[in-house]
């Protein structure tokens, strides 16, 4: 018979076994394949774009304000009024003034006889004719008064300088307003326009006439097409911004006041090769080439976005590239492939 296997034995072959099956499994795992995901390599349109927020406003806003001071008696328009040139849209109380002119117009009246009186006696030799002149002198005086006293009291009236629409109204009937104090604010003369701020690394890349895409919160779903129409020439130095104007091809529902994202294009390329922004390492992507090893390959990236990066240089588009590469894919090592990511819409923007 033969003889039995000892205890001690059949725990040393039991731990041989293991430790075979662990170095087994260690090598496996760091020399075996790995399991990847191919990314979708696309071709579409790639848009390099500086992004900005704007505020719709009028490209003509007029200030309304009286030249005198006075207590506000009459207001005849409000917020939202279209109103036509030399419309009266508010009046200051004007009793004194209006009592001056009648004063005025005594004078005047008085005056007028006296010289036409004197004028009479002057003809006839009965006064001299420095008498005369003296009262057509007090004459021209006194109607140059009355003109003045019109005037002033005319400045009591506020009226609309240009057909508009008023977008701002202050002071409440009774309240004193001062001179130059605002009491509206018209709206007139051209369309809507939108201002928005650049970032001074990007003004350099902004030209008048520059392409602009638009949209609204308030507005969701809907675009907008503009166009740059003028840049300030001196920049914020507080914000770091200049101010950009954009002119609006179609204003339609956008309304005064309302906040805008707006896209200035820099450059657009309509068969751009374009990957996913999670296939990148830095500037390198891994490969899996025709015998199943993994290969890391530069690139030379071009316009990105949070989803889409263009590629301009590196890839042909036949390569079988990882979506999303790991810490533990090394050059040389096997790859399993699995099914390729879902692709995703093909357009990108830059986002500043």
């Amino acid at each position: 018979m033969p003889e039995p296997v000892r205890p001690s034995l059949r725990w040393r072959l039991a731990l041989a076994v293991a430790l075979l099956a662990g170095l087994a499994a260690l090598a496996w795992w760091q020399w075996g394949p790995i399991p990847v995901t191919l990314a979708a390599i696309e071709r579409g349109p790639a848009v390099d774009a500086i992004y900005a927020t704007g505020t719709v406003e009028p490209t003509v806003m007029l200030p309304l304000a009286p030249r005198v001071g006075g207590r506000l008696a009459e207001r005849t328009v409000d917020e939202g009024a279209h109103v036509r040139k030399g419309q009266l849209l508010a009046r200051l109380d004007d009793a004194d003034l209006a009592g001056s002119v009648d004063e005025q117009r005594a004078r005047v009246d008085y005056s007028r006889n006296q010289h036409a009186r004197a004028a009479t006696l002057a003809e006839r030799g009965f006064l001299s004719s420095g008498e005369a002149d003296r009262t057509k002198a007090e004459l021209l005086a006194a109607e140059a008064a009355l003109r003045r006293v019109r005037a002033q009291r005319d400045y009591m009236a506020l009226l609309a300088p240009a057909d508009g629409t008023i977008i701002r109204r202050d002071g409440e009937v009774g309240q004193y307003i001062s001179p130059g104090q605002a009491i509206f604010v018209l709206a007139c003369c051209a369309p809507l326009r939108v201002t928005a701020e650049i970032d001074e690394e990007d003004i350099s890349r902004v030209r008048v006439g520059q392409a602009v895409v638009l949209k609204a919160d308030a507005l969701p779903g809907q675009v907008f097409d503009g166009s740059v129409a003028e840049i300030t020439p001196k920049g914020d130095p507080v914000a770091r911004t200049y101010r950009v104007r954009i002119a609006l091809a179609a204003p339609g529902a956008l309304q005064t006041g309302m906040t805008v994202d707006a896209n200035l294009v820099v450059a657009r390329r309509e068969h751009a090769m374009l990957l996913p922004a999670a296939a990148l390492q830095g500037d390198s992507v891994w490969v899996v080439g025709q015998d199943g090893r993994l290969q890391r390959r530069s690139i030379v990236p071009g316009v990105r976005s949070a989803q889409r990066v263009e590629v301009l240089q590196g890839l042909q588009g036949n390569e079988r590239v990882v979506a999303q590469p790991g810490a533990q894919l090394a050059e040389g090592r096997r790859a399993r492939v699995h099914a390729a990511a879902p692709a995703a819409t093909p357009a990108t923007a830059a986002a500043r």
